[in-house]
């Protein structure tokens, strides 16, 4: 195995904005609360996990107003990082995948710490990322990365298949 190499995706390797989705573990929730100004949380086992595949997205880096990122094994991207500035001082975290067969390997913690070098060449307070609590494995990858939760969500799925689900919201500061 090569050394993992952190690339902006663009020109010819366009397609590798496109690392297909694989599947995951649901397997537990995080759930967070907050205590005089503080964020805690707890994590809950499912007795039952599931697992799950969200559907690929058309990613186009000639087209998208945002950042690629992509973690290469020699010239084959094994994960990527989406990141997007939004309105707020941090830059949004979009979306972070790498290959089942590469997880656990810290390729992750690679793709978030050269976001977080990106949001600081841009004058950012840092880098920020919602996780569904019920993934409980994103929740922990992103507490273990340093990030702080900083909100969370428990309205967004109403009146949707996912209806009792919530969204966390994570900040890393540079």
């Amino acid at each position: 195995m090569a050394e993992i190499v952190i690339r902006k995706i663009e020109g010819g390797r366009a397609g590798d904005a496109r690392l297909p989705n694989q599947p995951f573990q649901i397997w537990g929730r995080l759930i967070p609360g907050l205590e005089n100004g503080v964020w805690r949380y707890t994590a809950e086992r499912l007795d039952a996990p599931t697992e799950i595949c969200y559907p690929d997205e058309p990613y186009d880096p000639a087209r998208d107003d945002a950042l690629f990122l992509g973690a290469y094994d020699g010239e084959n991207c094994v994960g990527l990082a989406v990141y997007r500035r939004d309105m707020f001082r941090y830059l949004y975290l979009d979306d972070l995948k790498v290959n089942a067969d590469r997880r656990r390997q810290g390729i992750g913690g690679l793709l978030v710490q050269s976001g977080l070098q990106a949001a600081r060449e841009m004058g950012l307070k840092g880098v920020y990322a919602i996780a569904q609590d019920k993934n409980l494995s994103a929740c922990l990858f992103y507490l273990k990365q340093g990030f702080a939760i900083g909100g969370f969500d428990n309205r967004c799925y109403d009146g949707t298949s996912q209806a009792g689900q919530g969204n966390i919201f994570f900040y890393l500061d540079a």
